[in-house]
């Protein structure tokens, strides 16, 4: 860890005084902003981030989910200094550069089978966005063309990211709704949530009952339709709902069925944190096109990639003169140093077996958070190998949800950053993602601020 800076007391109230002056937080309420004190990040190793005061946190979301390894892995550093000695950045547009071609030759051989092409970007919603606009294009330029297929079917609860594109499918009405006069329409489908379902029935004797709104949308509109867009297995910023693997499996049977591209978006469940490399591996399903993005990098730099398969990359294949180009991309696509740190982070997955310590992390986790089932507001318990959601009510018999303006998220994470661990809140769910690094140790305690947390805040 760094040495703390707490000391030059004149260095950090500017900082304090800076923030608040300058920076403008994402998914924060400025107002009231400076009314505590900025937790402010120095430095970080493995599970545990350090403040300007030198004051150690868990960093029990991941960096929002990032963050893989740890931070400050040497593997991860070291192929980032490499990279750097050599070239930071050139354009992919017109040129290629050595980490995205390694990289892309080893997505293509770690995804689900037929993704055979890499598109990259920055973020997870710009790869979310290029699998839209593939699909769309794809539908007038294929060798029988079905230009009245540009429709989408998204979910209930769906969260995709902040581009226009990428809102117009998720829509999550607290974040989205302002923007829908900017937004183009989509169907909408139920999308599983077992504590709340709106049929009033129970898993699995329910036989998936929440399939037959898709089923007829699909009967309905399939040729209007170019793609479905799902979050397979785990529904993310909607609060951590975790789907029966069932769903997912004739998500993809009934896209076949009526002729309508795939698109699992994978920002948030890729690259291990399901238990699984990929979350559609749980279901054994291949997507028509997979965004990813997050962790792709372990959580240190902004790439993203949107995976292909050859179907779709064949309709842009044609003369010059055709204009059957992607015209698309971005800037730093493709940019050597997030390649290099993606391809440090994809081998140490293969070099430890990563996948087998997110196993046995998570079944530990599993067994802690049996506790929470008997604890007071607590409504639900999600999980999916180190993805977890606990969502707190008002009241347990009836699922009364607590008020937005009650902050009950809000008030459990300023109660556990008060004891070392750093969260972040979907509204009433609470979310726990650590990285795969984190020890027993550091587990257990991780586990019971966080109760201890959801007592203080509920009380």
């Amino acid at each position: 860890m760094e040495k703390d800076i707490g000391a030059d007391s004149e260095y950090v109230t500017g900082l304090i005084e800076d923030d608040r002056r300058f920076v403008w937080h994402p998914f924060t309420q400025m107002r009231g902003w400076g009314e505590d004190e900025p937790l402010i990040i120095t430095s970080g190793k493995g599970a545990v981030l350090q403040d300007i005061h030198g004051r150690e946190y868990i960093d029990g979301v991941a960096s929002i989910w990032t963050n893989v390894h740890g931070h400050c892995r040497e593997e991860i550093d070291r192929a980032v200094r490499e990279q750097l000695s050599k070239v930071s950045h050139t354009t992919l547009l017109g040129l290629a550069n050595v980490p995205s071609i390694e990289l892309a030759r080893k997505l293509a051989a770690i995804t689900p089978t037929g993704l055979s092409r890499v598109f990259y970007s920055d973020n997870g919603s710009t790869a979310v966005e290029v699998a839209v606009k593939m699909a769309f294009q794809y539908w007038r330029q294929r060798p029988d063309p079905k230009p009245g297929k540009t429709a989408f079917v998204s979910f209930t609860n769906a969260y995709h990211g902040d581009t226009i594109g990428a809102v117009s499918l998720g829509r999550i009405e607290v974040f989205h709704e302002i923007f829908d006069p900017l937004l183009f329409q989509t169907y909408r489908a139920y999308y599983p949530y077992c504590y709340r379902c709106r049929y009033d029935k129970s898993y699995p004797s329910c036989g998936l009952h929440c399939l037959c709104s898709i089923e007829e949308i699909l009967e309905r509109w399939h040729e209007k339709i170019a793609a479905i867009v799902i979050e397979p297995m785990v529904q993310g910023a909607g609060g951590m709902i975790v789907a029966p693997v069932d769903f997912l499996k004739r998500v993809r049977e009934l896209a076949t069925q009526y002729d309508v591209i795939l698109i699992a978006d994978e920002v948030a469940t890729g690259f291990g944190r399901t238990g699984k490399m990929f979350a559609c591996e749980h279901a054994g399903v291949s997507p028509d096109l997979m965004a990813l993005g997050k962790g792709l990098t372990g959580g240190y730099l902004p790439v993203a990639a949107t995976l292909s398969c050859d179907k779709v990359y064949d309709a842009f294949l044609g003369d010059y003169s055709e204009k059957k180009t992607f015209f698309h991309g971005h800037t730093y696509t493709g940019n050597p140093l997030g390649c290099a740190a993606a391809l440090a982070s994809v081998e140490l997955f293969e070099r430890d077996n990563v996948l087998e310590a997110v196993e046995r992390k998570a079944a530990s986790l599993a067994a802690k958070l049996e506790a929470f089932r008997n604890i007071s507001h607590v409504g639900d318990v999600r999980q999916l190998g180190l993805m977890v959601g606990i969502e707190l009510v008002r009241d347990e018999g009836t699922r009364q949800p607590y008020d937005w303006d009650e902050r009950i998220g809000a008030k459990t994470v300023k109660e556990a950053r008060g004891r070392g661990v750093i969260l972040r809140p979907l509204g009433n769910v609470i979310v726990l993602m650590p990285p795969f690094c984190i020890d027993e140790e550091q587990l257990a305690q991780l586990i019971e601020i966080t109760r201890e947390s959801i007592r203080a805040a509920t009380a």
